[in-house]
């Protein structure tokens, strides 16, 4: 899905589907329509205020009611799109409006719509804030994981192209960083999403360390992958004794975004990613034990925001650091009781083995006090 800025009127927009906002009037019987929904309808002689009186809109934050063909507009359909209170039109309110008009958008069959949400203050926020939340929850509510599934449905029209049109005056330079920078945002969600819905036999350590490749060779970024043997060489006891139960070798993945100064100090991000977590002999309840596949989400989330801030460029440099293993029980698998060292030096009992983010973390942190970051993020 590709998202643009324009300036445009409304009654012009040559689109499959043309949303217009309208707020709930306080004591009047018919909503109130924003300054481009006003624009739209005296180009449709009053045609949508005609449909508005007959009371088919709520105007709730997220109603929407759909028009076909409306004359003296050249868009194909023309959704208006419940705003809620004017007075009390803010954060909550936009997304659910913005929330209601991706339900009806993915219903038809529209590859293209056009969107007049620019212009609507949310609360005290800026534009640039609304366009960003818009791309975002759009994204958001389009996301489908279901590349594993052997009987699809067949797929409607997909919806391409959104364009956030705003009327009068040139868009500025800040309108068009907040979209493309949510954008980028909403592409390292979906990959954060993907990876925590894949199934542990698929998305394993060396997975993580495959898709780290990739943003990588996309991207141009340094990367960088510790072994077992790498990790027994620095003495990583802690992480090293979570993964003794394992068969699938670990990996402690390590990418870098330059963006910044080179004087500038990264900021490091540090990610849990046990890619299945059994609980190892301290064996978790069987039921649910299906959902410790998300125990990787804080690797997810590392990789989805370095995926994030190269798309964007951000002028920031970053380090994200992943430790993943699995957490199996088996012969081999560390014991309630099992003292080791961490590569601080410390000695540390295992009293519980599902206790075994902060084990992985913690040599994770210590390894990342090489970079001497500026900050870190330990997810």
């Amino acid at each position: 899905m590709e998202f643009s800025i324009r300036t445009l009127a409304p009654e012009l927009a040559k689109t499959g589907c043309l949303v217009l906002g309208v707020y709930k009037s306080g004591g009047a019987s018919v909503p109130a329509l924003t300054r481009a929904a006003q624009a739209a309808d005296r180009a449709a002689r009053g045609r949508l205020r005609e449909v508005l009186a007959q009371g088919d809109l709520t105007a709730k934050a997220g109603s929407t009611l759909l028009l076909h063909k409306v004359a003296g507009l050249a868009a194909e359909r023309v959704l208006l799109l419940g705003l809620g209170e004017q007075k009390a039109f803010g954060e909550t309110a936009f997304r659910h409006a913005v929330r209601g008009a991706a339900t009806a958008l993915q219903a038809l069959g529209a590859r293209d719509a056009t969107l007049y949400l620019a212009d609507l203050k949310a609360g005290r926020r800026p534009a640039a804030w609304s366009l960003r939340q818009a791309v975002l929850v759009l994204r958001e509510a389009f996301y489908r994981f279901d590349q594993l599934k052997t009987e699809k449905k067949a797929p409607a029209p997909a919806l391409t192209t959104v364009t956030l049109a705003q009327q009068g005056g040139p868009v500025t330079l800040q309108a068009q960083a907040a979209v493309r920078e949510a954008a980028a945002t909403a592409d390292g969600a979906d990959l954060a999403r993907t990876l925590g819905n894949l199934p542990p036999n698929i998305c394993t350590p060396a997975y993580l360390a495959e898709e780290a490749g990739k943003l990588a060779r996309q991207f141009k970024l340094g990367l960088e992958v510790l072994e077992r043997r790498d990790m027994e060489r620095l003495g990583m006891g802690a992480l090293l004794a979570v993964t003794r139960g394992s068969h699938l070798p670990p990996k402690l993945i390590v990418l870098r975004y330059r963006g910044g100064a080179k004087k500038d100090k990264p900021v490091v991000l540090v990610g849990k990613g046990i890619t299945f977590d059994t609980g190892g002999i301290s064996l978790k309840p069987a039921g649910d034990m299906d959902e410790m596949k998300f125990d990787m989400s804080g690797a997810g989330s590392v990789l989805g925001a370095m995926r994030a801030l190269a798309g964007m460029k951000a002028a920031v440099n970053v380090v994200g650091v992943i430790p993943t293993c699995e957490n199996m029980p088996g012969g081999a698998a560390s014991r309630p009781g099992d003292v080791v060292k961490t590569l601080s030096g410390q000695t540390v009992e295992i009293l519980n083995t599902d206790a075994e983010g902060r084990l992985i973390l913690c040599d994770a942190l210590t390894y990342a006090e090489r970079f001497q970051p500026d900050a870190v993020v330990d997810i």
